[in-house]
């Protein structure tokens, strides 16, 4: 075959005229495999959940809780931007430095959380019930830019700034718990122009709790005993709900939310879901079970977890859930029972993340009383 000369720069060879078309194909190839992983990096990018924080992102995050817990002071509350303002407590679990034990590196035995967990968790395993651990991100993790201007909102800010957290997590999962990370849902509704917490209380919004009651419904509707529980009839409306949150002001205006209402029964029950004992699922933990359910300081009736799980399943909850405490209280109040867990099929224990460093410890708490006749009763 006739050859033609090509420079390339500084030499000039002589090559087919099929060696010349393959080479570019191979260079078209080349550039479009180029743009594709572009395009991926830049959607990984742009996924605030998906990206790595940077040391100086870390080290800026770090900077900003320290400056929190300064305007804090003696309070409990730091002030932050666009009417948002921050818990002392939370800001100070984020920036604690590892506080669960590894080997070669222990913690205060009392403080430190895996042995509780991992113990609840062999109880009910010989009882036949499962366990679901649902931590509440801290608000400050998710909106870090409302605590403080230096901190870009995401997409410029990734998801793993409450980096002891993400890793405790793994650390459960690694041990055979179930947990359910609510951070990437949160963040992405966040995106969607959703506000997963309230700007002025400790506690997470209507939104953030109608997000997880799907997550949580998603995580066990699959079992075969959740069929069998048949569907209760229920109806829900949007309202705007008006709140005074717990770290505002006495004379502050208040905070006006969304909120999905449930009521039992279309057009005749009220607002609200009672709990119910006899229910195959607990509903253990902290305040973030009580607050939109309990009414009175608890701020309404029918936007809690309880009802929204209630509108999710079709069935109410057995809701075991101390004020302050999502810990040990709460599990102490579940071993003070006389039914003990009889005729459970999930305890779902939902609790704050600050609760793994600025609750009341963890201790390790005998709950199931008799783990075999508990197991008959399945």
């Amino acid at each position: 075959m006739q050859t033609t000369p090509i420079r390339f720069d500084s030499f000039t060879g002589s090559i087919s005229l099929a060696a010349l078309m393959f080479f570019s194909k191979a260079v078209s190839q080349f550039f479009l495999i180029f743009v594709g992983l572009s395009g991926v990096l830049a959607l990984q990018a742009a996924d605030p959940a998906g990206q790595a924080a940077t040391e100086e992102q870390k080290k800026a995050f770090r900077a900003t809780l320290e400056s929190g817990i300064s305007r804090a002071g003696d309070g409990i509350s730091a002030p932050g931007l666009d009417g948002w303002i921050f818990f002392d407590k939370e800001l100070r679990h984020l920036a604690a430095a590892r506080y669960w034990s590894e080997p070669g590196a222990p913690v205060d035995a009392t403080q430190d959380p895996l042995p509780a967990i991992l113990d609840f968790q062999a109880q009910l395993d010989k009882a036949g019930i499962e366990l679901l651990v649902v931590p509440v991100p801290a608000k400050a993790a998710i909106y870090p830019d409302k605590l403080s201007a230096s901190i870009p909102p995401p997409p410029a800010t990734p998801g793993d700034l409450s980096e002891q957290d993400a890793a405790f997590l793994k650390v459960l999962e690694s041990r055979g718990v179930r947990v359910l990370d609510l951070t990437t849902d949160f963040l992405k509704a966040r995106g969607e122009g959703l506000e997963t917490h309230c700007r002025t209380d400790t506690h997470w919004s209507p939104e953030g709790i109608r997000i997880a009651a799907a997550k949580i419904a998603q995580s066990i509707s699959s079992a075969p005993w959740v069929r069998d529980q048949g569907r209760q009839p229920a109806q829900s409306e949007i309202a705007q709900i008006p709140i005074r949150g717990d770290l505002a002001a006495p004379d502050a205006p208040p905070e006006t939310l969304p909120a999905r209402v449930v009521r039992s029964q279309a057009g005749a029950g009220s607002a609200g879901i009672p709990d119910s004992r006899q229910s195959p699922v607990v509903l253990l933990g902290d305040s973030h079970n009580l607050v939109f359910h309990t009414g009175a300081e608890m701020h309404a009736t029918g936007a809690g977890l309880p009802d929204q799980l209630f509108l999710e399943l079709g069935f109410p909850m057995d809701v075991v859930a101390v004020m302050g405490s999502g810990s040990t209280a709460a599990r102490r109040s579940l071993a003070r029972r006389k039914d003990n867990l009889a005729g459970k099929k999930v305890v779902v224990w939902c609790f704050s993340t600050r609760e793994f460093t600025q609750g009341q410890g963890w201790s390790k708490v005998p709950v199931v009383k008799d783990a075999a006749a508990n197991s008959v009763l399945k």
